[in-house]
């Protein structure tokens, strides 16, 4: 309460790529602590035509896709900055400026006030951050999450010098994984750096019935159903858990494994099942509101996450969370949330003949409930929260 009574004069801004899950969730927790949180979310008009079209691939592009305005708070204003880019290496790598500059007219048009920084992706939200921070004279904080840490800065020496910028500028690092941080210690980087994990709302995951949850999803209430839950990307994974799949159906016939996510693979993973004949095995559900995942969570006996690479990995802990266990990949991320085997298994990233043996052992076992939810505790976003203003407190004297 300390710390809530310290923040409560001040104006937070917060600069993002998207406003929903875990960036969303993070913000409106802190959102008690401040007088004021105004976020600046990045979007790109080109891909508002998807409305028109409706190509599953593209819908987490549109803007009511990437902000999430349900149940908002009060003193929490969400604004976009609407920038057209193309999605080439070169268009990105000069996507920060332009970021900046939008940045930088939205406030002097809106008369923004602020008196810290926190900007979420090290690019280009984080370089937006960056030249806001010099030309406001306020502390910047940078939360690096996944692929703007452990894949950009290594591409070549022109982005490496443009992460190092961003990283060096920041009053403070934030990251969510070890791994991210020993990408860090590669990079010539001053600035302190704290590991704080992703959160998960405890409002939202937590343990209810399996066969209401299946009832009001129409699911079959007889079948095994096993669960993932992400966007439609080769990075993460499905088509092994599908190529999994069929090793499974070999063993036993009462398995539904459930598909949760839209994204580029749509099309190429309904032909894949298609010519694999599993049609009565795995479920694309599409993309689903992040306020239906629990319901889905609830409704699985086991939770899998293929990734070929995660920086954490929230939603393994959101399953957690509901009191499920877990058959997450070596991926980077999940081997710092699956840390024992009374929470699930790991195994080899892009070895379908591995992830089927674990899913089969796992649907066999009688896992610990209870020991599974005292675990992801740890994990709530109230708990995180005190992490971040840790951090702020800090920073700010």
């Amino acid at each position: 309460m300390a710390l809530i009574r310290e923040f409560d004069s001040l104006n937070l801004l917060g600069i993002c790529h998207s406003y929903r899950e875990f960036q969303k969730d993070q913000i409106e927790l802190l959102a008690p602590y401040f007088s004021s949180i105004n976020v600046l979310v990045r979007t790109n008009p080109l891909f508002e035509v998807n409305k028109y079209l409706h190509l599953p691939q593209l819908d987490r592009f549109i803007s009511t896709y990437k902000i999430d305005r349900e149940k908002v708070p009060v003193n929490v204003k969400v604004h976009t900055t609407p920038i057209c880019y193309l999605t080439t290496d070169r268009a990105y790598k000069n996507l920060g400026e332009r970021h900046y500059t939008w940045a930088k007219s939205l406030l002097q048009r809106s008369s923004i006030k602020f008196d810290l920084i926190h900007s979420h992706f090290t690019w280009s939200a984080g370089y937006a951050g960056a030249r806001l921070k010099g030309k406001h004279d306020v502390p910047f904080v940078i939360t690096a999450h996944g692929y703007d840490i452990y894949s950009l800065p290594f591409k070549d020496d022109e982005w490496r010098e443009r992460i190092e910028y961003v990283l060096n500028t920041a009053d403070h690092v934030i990251t969510v994984s070890q791994s991210n941080l020993a990408c860090i210690k590669r990079l010539d980087v001053a600035t302190p750096v704290t590991v704080i994990p992703n959160g998960f709302r405890s409002d939202l995951f937590y343990p209810r019935g399996s066969l209401e949850c299946r009832k009001a999803l129409s699911l079959p209430h007889e079948k095994k159903i096993i669960l993932t839950v992400g966007n439609l990307e080769p990075v993460k994974g499905q088509t092994y858990l599908v190529e999994a799949v069929q090793e499974i159906v070999r063993e036993r016939k009462d398995i539904l494994c459930v598909i949760v996510g839209a994204g580029k693979l749509s099309t190429a993973l309904k032909r894949q099942i298609r010519s694999l004949g599993l049609e009565d095995y795995i479920l694309l559900a599409g993309g689903k509101p992040h306020g239906e995942i629990p319901l889905w969570v609830n409704a699985c006996d086991l939770f899998v996450l293929p990734s070929l690479s995660e920086s954490f990995g929230v939603v393994q802990i959101e399953a957690m969370a509901c009191g499920k266990p877990v058959v997450a990949t070596r991926n980077g991320g999940s081997e710092e949330i699956v840390t024992s085997s009374e929470y699930g298994m790991l195994v080899e990233p892009a070895n379908p003949e591995d992830l089927a043996e674990k899913i089969l052992m796992a649907l066999d076992r009688e896992w610990d409930r209870e020991a599974i939810l005292t675990y992801a505790e740890r994990f709530t976003w109230e708990n995180i929260a005190k992490e971040i203003t840790g951090v702020y407190g800090r920073i700010l004297g």
